[in-house]
């Protein structure tokens, strides 16, 4: 497990420093590094890694392995009353075989197949390699450590504009949004190590380690970023203190149900007044202001949208179509609607379900763990920060905040079911 797990840590750090250092090929590097893990965790998996991954991903492994083959299918010729229509006019002007596949672009969405394979197998890798938990301890600090380089790189381009101009902002919210999460987790780690009487020094290094990024990524999501990241950011937080609040007090299963009932009921009461704020497509309500005009082309793009997209990642490129200047790329204001462009209704509701089964086996694992509940909870709140920031900013489009938290999520789910 030692390549996997050096090709983890590889991952982790070469898609994010250099994607937030503005270099074009962290990603690819990235995902090399996810191949690689891969392999070296099928050559040296035993009947415990492979138990420990069933356990783990009990809860819709097929969900998981259905977000990349939905993509693979789009690749696929079929009959051009389900392919896009490009291909329809292709036909009728060239001729040829009356087939095409459901992607408007191929080439683009099979980059974006790459990236979904990668993803799912950093979340494999991660979950056999992390069932020691000293492995899961470093894998922490260097998550902990690179969402809070992002979160740094957006303070300093606020405070002095001149530095790390290079640094895509919607990446570095949704990294600084992560690295709260992330480092209040690596502070439960400090107190945690403390109480069960370790070097006292080296838990108080670990726990101003954790207030440092905690600080520093709470001045990009609160001071720097738009007040529906900070809003999403509120969500993961109150869920670290709820989980927190229930295990401290030790409450009853019916006090507990009750106090997540409670929770759950306030969240969606701030969400539906967040999309109630503004009017138009539920996609677009929570997103920055676009402007007039493009918002009139997104809604047309939107409603033309059929049940199975696009084709994943060809947004911009379906965009043009729709834009009287061809020459401007149209960005995807958000992760949602990129989703729903990409891969049609079908595709958002199938990674929405994946994303709320998995926050729910994590918040019960959280509940359920001993020691090392920080590790589920933490993910847990990262991935609710992550879905209701889907739909406020595009961040989540991004190469290294799709690995860093595709890792995030392998590290809760294999941390809630391990005994090691």
């Amino acid at each position: 497990m030692s390549l996997a797990y050096f090709a983890l840590i590889i991952a982790i750090v070469s898609a994010s420093v250099l994607e937030i250092a503005g270099a074009r090929f962290g990603a690819q590097l990235g995902i090399m590094a996810a191949a690689l893990g891969l392999l070296a965790t099928a050559a040296s998996a035993q009947k415990a890694d492979y138990e420990h991954y069933l356990r783990a991903t009990s809860w819709g492994r097929w969900l998981l392995i259905a977000i990349p083959l939905g993509i693979a299918l789009q690749l696929a010729p079929v009959w051009l009353g389900l392919a896009h229509p490009i291909w329809a006019s292709t036909h009728d002007a060239l001729g040829g075989v009356p087939l095409g596949p459901i992607t408007a672009d191929v080439g683009l969405t099979l980059n974006a197949l790459l990236q979904a394979v990668a993803a799912v197998s950093l979340l494999g890798v991660t979950i056999v390699v992390v069932r020691d938990r000293s492995r899961a301890e470093l894998v922490l600090l260097v998550l902990s450590g690179t969402t809070a380089i992002a979160a740094l790189a957006m303070d300093l381009h606020r405070i002095l504009p001149g530095l790390m101009a290079a640094t895509p902002a919607d990446l570095a919210t949704t990294m600084a949004g992560l690295g709260i999460m992330l480092n209040m987790a690596v502070m439960q780690l400090a107190a945690e190590r403390a109480e069960t009487r370790h070097s006292l020094l080296r838990s108080i290094t670990i726990g101003l380690y954790g207030l440092l990024g905690a600080l520093v990524s709470a001045l990009a999501i609160f001071g720097f970023s738009s007040a529906n990241s900070a809003v999403a950011a509120g969500f993961g937080i109150a869920l670290i203190l709820l989980v927190l609040v229930i295990r401290r007090l030790d409450l009853s299963p019916l006090a507990a149900g009750a106090l997540a009932a409670a929770g759950l009921i306030g969240t969606a009461i701030v969400l539906t007044f967040l999309f109630e704020q503004r009017s138009g497509l539920a996609l677009l309500r929570l997103v920055p202001d676009v402007g007039t005009e493009t918002k009139a082309t997104l809604e047309r793009m939107l409603a033309d949208t059929r049940w199975f997209g696009a084709g994943a990642g060809t947004f911009s490129a379906v965009g043009r179509i729709y834009q009287s200047d061809a020459s401007e790329a149209l960005l995807a204001p958000s992760t949602a609607t990129a989703i729903f462009a990409d891969m049609g209704w079908i595709g958002l509701a199938v990674a929405g379900v994946a994303c709320v089964l998995a926050l729910i086996r994590l918040f019960f694992g959280a509940l359920q763990r001993g020691r090392d509940s920080f590790f589920p909870t933490a993910a847990a709140a990262c991935l609710l920060f992550a879905l209701v920031q889907s739909f406020a900013g595009p961040g989540l489009l991004r190469p290294a905040a799709i690995l860093c938290l595709s890792v995030i999520v392998g590290l809760g789910l294999s941390q809630s079911v391990s005994s090691r």
